[in-house]
């Protein structure tokens, strides 16, 4: 079902097979994307591996209703593309034995967006030291994920967080 609906929201994506890399290390339910649709046209994806279906569906439905969204309205241009700093990678949260979200491809770190004019707005650069625009848009952006992901973490959650969102499943809401 998962597979249908992101084929009806216009992801260009393969399926892929259901792999185990070890004790709670695997890419289950997983697919790998290339694009996302929006209102008015495409949305590449830059870095990313493997992710669990469901948490491409949100990522498509925040790709075109938050964040293409807002910078069509703080900078009068679309969204060109997502770039990522990965998805699967079998370790624990850090400084903790707890295996993290992106150990089961259920985790997604985004640090830019590009947009259709070329401009790039970056989680490091322009969180605190981009323009008041580029500022407002990540913070809306920000906002709209934690409505969308069961856990968000940003610039304003810890220094490991300064150059990127987490964005991860479904579930218990947390959002910094």
């Amino acid at each position: 079902m998962c597979l249908a609906s992101l084929r009806k929201a216009g992801a260009s994506f393969q399926a892929l097979p259901d792999r185990y890399y070890g004790p709670g290390c695997n890419t289950l339910r997983s697919v790998q994307v290339n694009a996302l649709s929006t209102d008015n046209g495409t949305i590449t994806l830059q870095n990313l591996g493997p992710v669990s279906c469901p948490v491409v569906q949100t990522l498509s439905s925040w790709a075109r209703f938050g964040i293409d969204r807002a910078a069509r309205h703080y900078f009068n241009s679309a969204l060109y593309q997502i770039e990522t700093m990965g998805s699967y990678n079998c370790r624990p949260v850090a400084g903790t034995m707890r295996l993290s979200a992106h150990s089961r491809a259920e985790a997604i770190d985004i640090s830019a967006f590009i947009l259709a004019n070329g401009r790039k707005i970056s989680i490091r650069d322009d969180w605190n030291g981009g323009t008041k625009a580029e500022r407002e848009f990540l913070r809306v952006v920000h906002a709209s994920a934690c409505k969308r992901f069961g856990t968000v973490l940003g610039p304003d959650y810890n220094e490991a967080h300064a150059d990127h969102f987490h964005v991860e499943g479904e579930g218990a809401k947390f959002c910094r």
